[in-house]
């Protein structure tokens, strides 16, 4: 009996020892990381996209649809209707814009402007990207439909037409207001568009700018966005911050040819949002290079003009073209020819036409083609003679 009470001891303490030794590597295995997704990253903010912003090419994203206040990166969309203006040329960058009192006491950041200053479009854009003054925005809005309700009305439709359907702006500003929402993935189209507008870059870029021209006391513009300065190759284009919509983003790069695009929505301090924006981008530049696939002055193709294949020109590239694609897809990239029509005479590096290039069978863009020789093209008359000579050869 007390050999049985023996054993009965020790395996009773052999179990718990092993119990313990489990117990003890299990609590001290690392504990798996909160959103960590199959590409190993992990994002704090509540949203975030990732995007190629040549192609569209979407390479990660969170919660991307989901809606949130976006604070001050509604002033892309304030942004992008005012660089429309400009390329359009239905305003100049040397416009006058005179602010008004609607303008100086809009409250949070400010450009500091008095009313009835007068500032030129170019200052206020500076004032929007720049120091994302909020008076900036409405001053600018004012200039461009009248009031800063009609702009709103501009901007909706705007939205509207690219297609960005969880959008409803209530203001130019992103000041807090019911019902002004947007997604992650709705900013990454209008910022996709304003990017298209590259002249704005010039600004979102500058770390700090001093405007002095008629003020007693200089207006001094520091960037809110600080990826500018401390992130290579960071050029834009927009932060905000409000209470509700928290820390947001919309932050370009580029590097080596290649743009990145990052969203970040929600962030609860500045610096995981620069941080998860960052890290965002960085992935982006891993995925991606961009390759030069037309160099300038390259024969493309050899153009045939008449029947017998005796008159002909060398189409040659423009300018160059570069591809951005990503790292270890087996692409396939072709060229199409695009002549212009009605064209009789050919002259020596005059644009006769474009080059499509395609990747996969879709457009990704077209370069301008023009002659390397001065040629007419067979005209009626050429056709027939040619015509006749070709049946008395064949008789012969």
């Amino acid at each position: 009996m007390r050999r049985i009470n023996m054993k009965r001891r020790f395996r009773n303490v052999l179990c718990l020892m092993l119990s313990l030794i489990f117990t003890t590597q299990f609590c001290n295995m690392p504990a798996k990381a909160e959103n960590k997704d199959d590409k190993g990253i992990v994002v704090q903010a509540k949203s975030a996209l990732l995007m190629e912003p040549t192609s569209g090419k979407i390479i990660y994203e969170k919660n991307s649809h989901e809606k949130f206040a976006p604070a001050s990166v509604t002033k892309i969309m304030t942004m992008l209707l005012a660089m429309e203006a400009v390329d359009s040329g239905k305003i100049k960058l040397t416009d006058k814009i005179t602010v008004s009192e609607n303008s100086k006491k809009m409250g949070g950041s400010s450009m500091i402007l008095d009313t009835g200053e007068v500032r030129t479009v170019e200052e206020i854009l500076k004032g929007i990207a720049i120091a994302s003054g909020n008076d900036a925005a409405v001053a600018m809005a004012e200039y461009l439909a009248g009031s800063e309700g009609a702009f709103v009305n501009m901007m909706n439709a705007k939205a509207k037409s690219l297609d960005m359907k969880d959008t409803s702006f209530k203001n130019c500003t992103g000041l807090s207001a019911d019902g002004h929402i947007t997604t992650a993935y709705d900013i990454s189209i209008m910022s996709r568009e304003l990017l298209k507008h590259p002249k704005i870059l010039k600004y979102s870029s500058t770390y700090m700018e001093t405007i002095s021209e008629g003020r007693k006391a200089p207006i001094g513009l520091v960037n809110h966005n600080k990826l500018v300065r401390f992130f290579n190759g960071c050029d834009g284009l927009k932060t905000g911050f409000t209470n509700e919509a928290k820390y947001c983003i919309s932050a370009t790069a580029k590097q080596n040819n290649v743009r990145v695009l990052a969203i970040i929505m929600g962030a609860p301090t500045f610096k995981i949002r620069n941080s998860d924006a960052s890290m965002l981008m960085n992935y982006g530049f891993s995925k991606f290079e961009t390759k030069k696939v037309i160099v300038k002055d390259q024969n493309l193709e050899k153009v045939i003009l008449n029947k017998k294949g005796d008159k002909f020109l060398i189409a040659k590239a423009q300018e160059d073209f570069l591809l951005t694609l990503e790292r270890g897809n087996k692409n396939i990239i072709t060229k199409k020819l695009v002549l212009k029509q009605g064209l009789i005479d050919y002259k020596k590096n005059v644009v006769i036409g474009s080059c499509e290039i395609y990747v996969d069978n879709k457009l990704c863009g077209k370069i301008n083609i023009c002659s390397d020789r001065d040629i007419k093209k067979s005209r009626v008359w050429d056709n027939i003679i040619n015509n006749f000579t070709d049946l008395f050869d064949k008789a012969i």
